[in-house]
């Protein structure tokens, strides 16, 4: 009976350890055939006008955003994109933020060529809003261009960036347009996270898949949200998602689901963001917004968070082990292969792919300390404002959008 239960557990290991390797090749592989068919914006082909240039409006929620507010608007107002305006939304800064941006309008108020710079202070939030999803409403319903560009008040947009990505829109007629921005990685900590977190993204959604109208593959990212207006009135603006804290990824959700054209781009180096500084940072940023992935069900992120200890280190078990040796080392080649593709559009060095297991650890503590932190406060404390639990259930399951494919 003894030496049966023991040959029945090791057929059980190496059963798993090769079902895991096998996932790992089929991931690595689909990764290396079609990330290089991702369109590359910082090609030449790009450097062009749109035959008709659409008018584009870039808006710029900030809060409290006294520490970046002045590059990025630096930046934008250096883009070569004709008729462009950009809008600030003053979202209740309790900082100099709102002075900030005043003193930019009144310097570029004179000026004869060039974007237009505006700028509109939100001094009251409505009840069942969150502050960044009415910003962006107040921005969508004062302004009448035929393309919104929804951005962060800490990203650095390059001059040509918004010309080459209104050429790709012009030619896939595209509704939604998210383009990938590249992380400033300023530490080694920034970069085991950053380089792990791209590789799990893989797994949520596969950015070749993303303008199939068929796959449930969405995406969207708060650095570069371009959508067309009457896509946007169709689903509804942002009133359907009021409360979404991820509200980058819904409205791709969103906008999947309605079945707009959405498409996804890279543009290495022309759109540049430093999301936190070092791995601690990094954590306490994703604090707040891990457990909505999840819709703040624990079940969810529990199983996720077992999954993730199975994927990422039951491999790494598996080495010590001649039976599982074999399928634990095409698991780590499947990894480091996954690393090389993503690192030459995201420019995250691949050589981060050695620590991954630390990536792996630090993400599991984020998803920790963002579960415990929700349910000790009874909801999210965003802002300045809170909000429950019952309340943000309702507008955070990624679930509620599905495609129509």
């Amino acid at each position: 009976m003894i030496a049966d239960a023991r040959e029945l557990w090791r057929t059980g290991l190496e059963t798993t350890a090769w079902l895991m390797a096998g996932a790992w090749l089929w991931k690595a592989a689909d990764v290396v055939r079609n990330m290089p068919s991702m369109a590359d914006l910082s090609g030449f082909e790009w450097d062009v006008l749109p035959e008709k240039p659409a008018t584009l409006t870039v808006v710029v929620p900030a809060k409290d955003e006294e520490a970046h507010i002045a590059a990025t608007l630096d930046a934008l107002m250096l883009a070569d994109y004709p008729g462009l305006r950009v809008l600030v939304i003053d979202d209740r800064s309790s900082d100099k933020t709102g002075l900030i941006v005043d003193a930019y309008v009144a310097e570029y108020a004179g000026r004869k060529s060039g974007p237009q710079l505006d700028v509109i202070h939100v001094t009251d939030l409505p009840e069942g809003w969150l502050g960044k999803t009415f910003a962006l409403q107040v921005a969508t319903e004062n302004t009448d261009s035929e393309f919104l560009l929804f951005t962060d008040a800490d990203v650095l947009f390059s001059p040509s960036v918004l010309r080459r990505t209104m050429a790709y829109v012009e030619q896939e007629r595209a509704d939604h347009l998210v383009v990938l921005p590249t992380m400033d990685v300023r530490s080694r900590g920034e970069g085991i996270v950053l380089g792990f977190f791209q590789v799990l993204g893989m797994w949520a959604a596969r950015p070749w898949r993303v303008s199939d109208p068929k796959s449930q593959d969405a995406i969207g990212v708060g650095a570069f949200n371009l959508v067309r207006r009457a896509a946007l009135e169709e689903i509804g603006g942002w009133t359907p998602q009021r409360l979404a804290i991820l509200e980058d990824i819904t409205i791709g959700r969103r906008m999947k689901a309605a079945g707009q054209r959405q498409r996804l781009a890279f543009a290495p180096g022309l759109v540049l963001v430093h999301w936190a500084s070092g791995a601690f940072g990094l954590v306490q940023v994703m604090t707040k917004n891990l457990f909505s992935a999840f819709n703040f069900r624990l079940l969810l992120m529990g199983g996720t968070m077992g999954w993730m200890l199975v994927f990422f280190f039951g491999p790494l078990v598996s080495l010590f082990w001649w039976p599982t040796l074999l399928p634990g080392l095409l698991v780590m080649c499947s990894i480091g292969a996954v690393y090389r593709v993503m690192g030459e559009t995201s420019l995250i060095d691949a050589r981060y792919g050695w620590l991954y297991p630390l990536g792996v650890l630090t993400f599991l503590w984020a998803m920790l300390r963002s579960m415990v932190t929700a349910l000790w406060q009874g909801g999210v404390i965003w802002r300045g404002t809170h909000y429950a639990l019952r309340d943000l259930r309702r507008h955070n399951s990624q679930f509620a959008w599905r495609s129509r494919g």
